[in-house]
């Protein structure tokens, strides 16, 4: 049937987007509010192939200094300017992000432990397999660095979404 002037087509895929996937995941909006801050969130509704490694709401909140704050606290003595704050602050999510995001998909969890470079400079993540529990999914079987363990999988059109109960140290 032809189409009418004016009338709307939504566009549909078949898959969602890794940009959909976290929109609705509740337990991972503080890592999605700080992402889309960002230029590299682009990456979320592109063809790159990505794997995320997204943490809870619960672990964020855990952290005692948060994305957005320096690793080591500044010296009260110093003054910087509130620009200066801000270009600080979002240096500091920018890493921390990028250390939450694989920049290939899909990722293998074989028996040996294995290394999978970030999209922030100088830091990989390691898995190591824990178990050989025939039947369950092989993410469920294995430990990300720190004994953090994955907790969730969606897929995307664009690559996975793994929730973790922890954050990526780096």
């Amino acid at each position: 049937m032809p189409e009418k002037p004016g009338t709307f087509q939504p566009l549909t895929n078949s898959q969602p987007t890794l940009a959909d996937l976290l929109t609705i995941e509740t337990s991972a909006s503080i890592f999605y509010s700080y992402a889309r801050e960002l230029e590299l969130s682009v990456r979320f509704n592109s063809d790159d192939m990505s794997t995320l490694l997204v943490p809870t709401n619960k672990a964020v909140m855990a952290l005692a200094r948060k994305p957005h704050q320096d690793p080591d606290p500044v010296e009260p003595k110093i003054e910087i300017s509130e620009q200066e704050s801000d270009q600080l602050s979002k240096r500091n999510v920018e890493r921390w992000v990028s250390a939450h995001i694989i920049p290939k998909s899909p990722i293998s969890f074989s028996s040996e432990a294995k290394a999978y470079e970030t999209l922030l400079e100088g830091k990989s993540v390691t898995f190591k397999a824990m178990s050989d529990e025939s039947g369950e999914p092989e993410w469920t079987q294995v430990d990300l660095e720190d004994g953090t363990r994955i907790i969730g999988m969606r897929k995307a059109k664009n690559g996975v979404m793994y929730i973790i109960d922890s954050t990526v140290k780096f």
